[in-house]
């Protein structure tokens, strides 16, 4: 690619469009836009625009100006109570975007899709293993399907490509982001060695020895920059993991491990029920511990962890494809944990 490089990164505030900007501006060679409904601090390559991506009109005030745009990294996401009612503001928000910079964005190269294993069911139950990209799709309704279709659609004769890059659990630092698993682990881990009591494994008992992976969030961004960049990954769709497979029953000692713990049997149990009442604990602990004053509505989605926990049944994805187009960087995942959680204490977000 030549020229100049101007992103924009829709999501800018979620633990995979923070690290996609931290990974672009590390590069030295793009000007970044992030798009969020908080907005954020601009910084030299760097500026943010606060934008209610649901709202066309507002999303074309706040984007008809950005003529320069050559690429666009989308991992925006609103949840809802049901995978029905997921399709509409998350399908909106990808059409809106794109409606407001295409017509602008002379120079549009390229549009990457941030997907995830829901392209396979994974979130249904059971599902084909490992899963591959040419897998055929399953009964809807699915918005990550129906926002590939869009692209897809859009793109026929057109000079811009796509790509679609489907993680698995992405793991990284950030805060008030709903699907943050490791913030998740290792917040009970906090609690659980302020209340005195073991490690156990909340989910459900064939979680704890089914197969599953991850994806690092600084990975994965390198992986979504690459796709977007790499004339070859054109209008594909990619497998994004670490590269290995584990198993609860074998990593969660080792979390114990570096929180001090013992581990105790698995008790299938709601995060999101028995942590409901710890935000007295949490205060006390940012006071004890001199933890960042962070409000405990913003610090972990316990209903997220209750989601992970409760896939009795492997939840992996074939990664061969990116690797024959040329993408070979893998992370170790009980390193990932570990390097994750020693970020987290070193920022003074747990004990």
């Amino acid at each position: 690619m030549t020229g100049k490089r101007v992103a924009l990164v829709v999501g800018a505030r979620g633990v995979i469009g923070g690290n996609l900007i931290d990974h672009l501006e590390a590069t030295g060679l793009w000007q970044i836009i992030g798009l969020s409904r908080r907005g954020g601090a601009n910084s030299e390559r760097v500026q943010h625009i606060s934008v209610d991506l649901l709202d066309p009109i507002d999303t074309v005030d706040k984007l008809s100006g950005l003529t320069d745009v050559t690429h666009i990294f989308y991992a925006a996401y609103q949840d809802r109570p049901t995978w029905a009612e997921l399709v509409e503001p998350n399908v909106a928000m990808l059409v809106n975007t794109v409606s407001a910079i295409e017509p602008v964005a002379n120079q549009l190269e390229h549009i990457s899709l941030m997907q995830g294993y829901k392209v396979y069911g994974a979130h249904l139950g059971p599902f084909k293993t490992p899963a591959r990209e040419s897998d055929p799709p399953h009964m809807p309704p699915e918005f990550n399907v129906d926002q590939q279709q869009f692209l897809e659609d859009r793109q026929r004769g057109k000079d811009w490509t796509w790509s679609a890059i489907r993680p698995s659990v992405v793991c990284g630092v950030a805060l008030g982001n709903p699907m943050n698993l490791a913030l998740v682990i290792a917040v009970y881990a906090s609690m659980s060695k302020q209340l005195g009591v073991p490690l156990r494994f909340p989910g459900k008992p064939g979680a704890y020895s089914s197969l599953i992976e991850m994806t690092d969030a600084g990975l994965l961004a390198e992986a979504t920059v690459w796709a977007a960049t790499t004339p070859a990954c054109a209008n594909q769709a990619f497998n994004i993991n670490n590269g290995d497979l584990f198993r609860w029953e074998h990593m969660w000692p080792k979390i114990a491990e570096f929180f001090e713990l013992d581990v105790a049997p698995p008790l299938p149990m709601s995060m999101d029920v028995v942590m409901a009442d710890k935000e007295p604990l949490w205060d006390s602990m940012i006071r004890e511990h001199g933890l960042r004053n962070t409000a405990y509505a913003d610090v972990s989605s316990w209903a997220f962890g209750d989601f992970v926990f409760g896939w009795d049944y492997d939840v992996i994805a074939d990664g061969s494809k990116a690797r024959r187009f040329g993408f070979h960087r893998h992370v170790d995942t009980e390193e990932m944990f570990l390097r994750l959680f020693t970020d987290m204490r070193e920022r003074k977000l747990i004990a």
